[in-house]
């Protein structure tokens, strides 16, 4: 046999593997997942395949922010009480019968990992992105989400993986921290009520270009959570209310963030209106975690809690001053506590909030038009 039918010979030979592999890796695939076309049904009636989480602090407690806390800005080191899994987006994906959502930056690239849903959110990330590398603001959290998409896309049949994409559940909370650095990083009380005068629609048009954004990637079932009360934190109450000697009474709250925050909270709900009203096939839900919040705030005894302006984690003044930098620092029992740390509330409270984006009990109407229990028992 001549050389060059030899080399022929082996070209054939190695693209019969070649195609071998490809048919392999396939049915690899689809032995594990199983009839893709087929969206799995979960328990509590869900109809959703998976979670995919974007938002700042409310919902990530550093694990899915680069270099956390050797970067961070909020004084403490810990704000969970625990881990992602205190929080509320994680708090619902149990409900729906989810397994604890990774965080991004936790991942292998697997299909695997994408099928259980992916934590995008960063601590300090904000809507207006100013550069900063370390936190992910929205737009980057976004260019994630498509990268994600496109993935899944390449590695599921067509079919599947827009079905899977039309029925996970998207939850977004953005806010907390632009606000934040709105009101603390703001010396000048004049040039506070200025800037935040077209603050709040800056950044409600901003939200809602995600959410068109969404809806273009096939997206039809969004959470969208308020900002809580930023006026009742302990660290907001302690700074704003220092007189000239530096010294903080600590006591009620700041009415005029309360403001500013409900404005944007309500600029938020109307365009979500909107979009429903636009995009039919689209089930965009607004959980009013404000609201609940205030709920709690005002009637601490019915819900449980003693203690509603302190940190139960924290240094100085009602725990104000410095973060939970340690977990030795906190309290014995944070449950009879609103407030975690300095910024950030308390398990026992995101546990509430959840119960009532979740069936409306034990208050209704937090989540609109539906509640959270009916977005994800639909089907798409």
């Amino acid at each position: 046999m001549n050389l060059g039918a030899n080399i022929m010979r082996r070209r054939g030979f190695a693209a019969v593997l070649s195609s071998l592999a490809a048919i392999v890796l396939q049915m690899a695939i689809l032995s594990v997942h199983g009839q893709f076309p087929e969206v799995p049904s979960w328990r509590n009636g869900s109809n959703a395949s998976a979670m995919f989480i974007l938002g700042d602090s409310s919902v990530d407690c550093g694990n899915n922010t680069l270099f956390y806390p050797l970067l961070h800005a909020r004084f403490s080191l810990y704000p969970c009480n625990g881990s992602d899994a205190t929080l509320l987006p994680q708090l619902l994906a149990v409900k729906m019968g989810l397994l604890s959502i990774p965080p991004f930056y936790g991942r292998k690239g697997s299909l695997e990992e994408i099928l259980r849903g992916l934590n995008f959110g960063s601590t300090q990330a904000k809507i207006i992105s100013q550069g900063s590398w370390s936190h992910q603001s929205l737009n980057n959290q976004l260019r994630q989400v498509s990268d994600t998409l496109q993935l899944l896309q390449l590695q599921l049949p067509q079919e599947a993986a827009l079905q899977f994409i039309k029925s996970s559940i998207f939850c977004l909370s953005f806010g907390k921290e632009d606000y934040l650095d709105l009101f603390l990083h703001n010396s000048s009380r004049k040039k506070f009520h200025s800037a935040a005068q077209d603050f709040a629609t800056i950044l409600a048009n901003q939200v809602m270009h995600a959410l068109r954004f969404l809806y273009e990637s096939n997206v039809r079932k969004i959470i969208c959570l308020g900002i809580m009360p930023l006026g009742y934190t302990p660290r907001m109450v302690w700074q704003w209310n220092k007189t000239s000697t530096g010294v903080s009474h600590g006591e009620g709250c700041v009415l005029e963030v309360n403001k500013q925050v409900l404005k944007f909270n309500k600029m938020l709900e109307q365009n979500i209106a909107e979009l429903n009203k636009e995009f039919p096939d689209a089930q965009m839900v607004f959980c009013d975690v404000y609201k609940g919040m205030i709920e709690i705030i005002r009637k601490p005894k019915f819900y449980g809690f003693e203690d509603t302006e302190s940190a139960c984690c924290g240094l100085g003044l009602n725990g104000a001053t410095v973060g939970c930098v340690s977990m030795d620092m906190a309290c014995e029992q944070a449950s009879t506590h609103i407030w975690w740390d300095l910024l950030n509330p308390t398990l026992a409270v995101n546990s509430i909030l959840a119960n009532a984006a979740w069936s409306g009990q034990p208050f209704s109407s937090l989540c609109r038009p539906i509640t959270v229990q009916k977005l994800v028992s639909s089907r798409v």
